[in-house]
């Protein structure tokens, strides 16, 4: 396959790299964007969505939701009534893997996916642009959940997946940076997620890629750790004995660097960790460079955070700052995800953990302890 041209890759950074130099613009022309989906629909119009101006007036105006407030509107769409909450039709629902408390299911739109496919392209784009430009003619091992577990019932009934394997299986290839193996393969073992499900999702992956050229992988890090565990221990080897990659970009967790990295490095090769602040409401922001840290895509989605002195934007925040993030995305504004992220400065950002006590705790513990920013 031919190589993407390097102006079509551009394209996919560019957004990112001109939002992160001025993000207060960049974060008010993402308002005005979400406040036009917002318009369309009764809760935006109930909110005042047409008459909101700025950031202030945007906080006064909308409610801060979770997933728990914003279930009877779930409830409203399922039965046919998608204008209650969302703009344009449903196009599928889509589930977390529920390791932290029961699984969200959420309905998602044509340009949620949209966002999802641009944003979650950047991570390998921006690495290859600046350091391996062959991962793009390389292979991405499919380490993704399944994307069809079944149907939402109601009127506006759909296929309900994963939504790792979902966003995978409608990713665009770029270049030759498709995914191995499909993610229909992975599909076609069913939905189940128990150890012999995946023992025997991992043992068709090996199976299809151990004679593939693989450049990278892309996916929930426990995940990509638990399959070099089980070709350790099925087939006598390691990933680094089978592939050379050029990177590994991980998602869905807290301390990629500083817990996982060093199994991966073990078990996959002294190759560069990537990390993505990906969920299932959004892809929020990826590594840019060497520094373990996250840059947000501040054109695709608005970032508050609850802090001790109140909720402010996250680009507003002083180094050493943290709190609870506040995303607002195509789907619904203002929603508290439910993560705790730190400005480490000059546009750098680290996801801690969820917001739990005993996060808090030790991240006050582990600050005090090393005299971080102070």
């Amino acid at each position: 396959m031919d190589p993407v041209p390097r102006y079509l890759l551009e394209g996919l950074v560019e957004p990112w790299y001109s939002s992160m130099a001025e993000p207060a613009g960049s974060q008010m022309e993402t308002l005005v964007n979400l406040l036009k989906g917002y318009s369309a629909t009764r809760y935006g119009s109930e909110h005042g969505a047409g008459t909101v101006q700025d950031f202030e007036g945007y906080r006064h105006a909308f409610p801060v939701v979770n997933y728990l407030s914003l279930s009877p509107y779930f409830a409203r769409v399922r039965e046919g009534d998608v204008a209650a909450l969302l703009p344009e039709p449903v196009v599928r629902w889509v589930m977390t893997r529920g390791t932290t408390g029961n699984p969200k299911v959420i309905p998602v739109t044509q340009t949620h996916l949209n966002l999802i496919l641009a944003a979650g392209a950047r991570a390998i784009v921006n690495f290859g642009l600046k350091r391996k430009p062959g991962i793009l003619q390389r292979g991405v091992l499919n380490l993704n959940f399944p994307s069809d577990v079944g149907r939402v019932g109601g009127s506006e009934e759909g296929p309900l997946g994963y939504s790792s394997g979902a966003y995978a299986k409608l990713n665009p290839e770029l270049g030759a940076a498709s995914l191995v193996p499909r993610q229909e393969e992975i599909d076609a073992l069913g939905p189940g997620i128990g150890r012999s499900d995946w023992e025997r999702r991992f043992e068709l992956v090996y199976e299809r890629a151990k004679g593939a050229d693989i450049g990278s992988t892309m996916g929930v890090t426990p995940v990509i750790v638990e399959f070099a565990n089980y070709m350790r221990k099925h087939h006598k080897a390691l990933p680094k004995s089978v592939w050379s990659p050029d990177a590994l970009f991980c998602t869905s967790v807290a301390k990629i660097h500083t817990s996982y990295a060093p199994v991966l490095k073990h078990y996959f090769g002294d190759v560069p960790v990537v990390e993505m602040y990906t969920a299932t409401e959004g892809v929020f922001a990826q590594q840019l460079d060497d520094f373990p840290y996250v840059c947000p895509n501040y054109d695709c989605y608005l970032f508050e955070v609850r802090t001790g002195g109140g909720v402010k934007m996250l680009h507003e925040m002083r180094r050493g700052e943290w709190g609870s993030v506040i995303v607002s995305t195509p789907l619904f504004p203002r929603y508290e995800i439910g993560d705790l992220i730190e400005a480490e400065g000059k546009g750098y950002f680290r996801v801690i953990g969820r917001t739990r006590l005993s996060v808090e705790i030790e991240h006050r513990l582990f600050n005090i302890m090393t005299g971080r920013f102070f």
